[in-house]
Parts: C-alpha cells; structure tokens; sequence
C-alpha cells in the first residue's frame, strides 16, 4: 500500500504516531521471547512481560485508529461515493466529519472526569508488577480522539479541492505492482 501524503502539521503529529506504532509490535514480540527463554530456559519467569505487552498492544491499536484517519483509509461506501458528483462528495464528507467529531466530543465528555481521575490518583494495574496501566491509558484514549478529531477535520480541509476519486480493485493492484518493481530496481541497483 502506499502511503497518503502527509499534507501540514495534523498529518505529521499522526505520521508520528504512526511510527511509534509500527515498530511496538517488534518490541512486543521480543519481550514475549524473552519471557519465554527466562520461564522454560532458566525457570525464572518475568512478573511484566504481560502487562507490558497489553500496555503496548493498546497503544498500538489506538495509533493505528489514527493513522486509518490520516490514510483515509476508514470505512466508506465506495459504490455509493464514486457515483455521485463532487459536491454531492463533498456533503458526504462533511457529514461524516461531523459524525466523528461529535462522536469523539462525546466520549471526551464522558470519560474526561474518570480518566483525570485515574491520572491524578496514578491507579495502577492490581497486579505483582503493578504498572500504572488505567492511569496512562485512559487519558492516552482520549488524547487520541482529540487527534483523530483534529486529523478529520484537517482531511475535510486537506481534500476540499482535491480532484475526485474514484476506486476499483485494478487501482490497488496496479499502484502494489509499481511499488514492486520500485523495490526490485533499487535493489538490483544496490547489488551493483
């Protein structure tokens, strides 16, 4: 897949994110092999590993939630979209937006009080590690929404003027195709 254009400051702050959930995964992994050397190898299993990886796992699906924003690569109904005209899109696009915006305001609302709550008090997990997992998250699931709000808004503005789209699976096919070759030739050419 290749990348939508990062377009102004939204973009890069999410693109940011983005990089810091890509690589999250690895660390998990890693960790997750060396609990399982220090349990069966050496019989001294660790107390964080697990609480460390859903820690990272719940960061990851949050950044990728917004990075799918930034990619626009969330759910839109392409049948209906590529058949209507470019304002009639763009009314699509508005309302939409204002869907996720009053949607995100809403569980900002909501969960403000508690997740502040949680922070002030630095609750912890209740577990032998212990790690102060509510008191990070909560206040991490709403600084994301904020983000993935701002990003939408920023994707209305970025495309207002953009020329229209229109998609089928051939586009998808032949940009992996490109990218391909892309990959091949700089790698032939590294090997001269």
């Amino acid at each position: 897949m290749v990348e939508h254009e990062r377009r102004g400051p939204v973009d890069l702050v999410t693109w940011g994110f983005s990089r810091v959930a890509m690589w999250l995964p690895a660390v998990i992994v890693a960790i997750m092999v060396y609990e399982v050397i220090m349990r069966y190898l050496f019989g001294k299993p660790t107390l964080w590993v697990n609480e460390a990886s859903l820690w990272m796992a719940g960061m990851v699906y949050m950044f990728a939630g917004l990075y799918s924003m930034q990619q626009r690569s969330h759910i839109r109904i392409f049948i209906l979209y590529d058949v209507v005209s470019r304002p009639i899109r763009r009314t699509f696009d508005v309302i939409s937006t204002l869907f996720i915006t009053l949607f995100c305001i809403a569980v900002i609302w909501g969960g403000f009080g508690e997740a502040f709550a949680k922070f002030m008090r630095w609750e912890r997990f209740g577990t032998a590690w212990d790690p102060p997992i509510p008191a990070t998250m909560k206040p991490l699931i709403l600084i994301t929404l904020i983000i993935v709000t701002i990003q939408a808004i920023s994707n209305l503005i970025m495309d207002w003027d953009d020329d229209p789209e229109s998609h089928n699976v051939m586009d998808d096919i032949d940009l992996d195709i490109e990218e391909v070759k892309r990959a091949q030739a700089a790698a032939a050419a590294k090997a001269q």
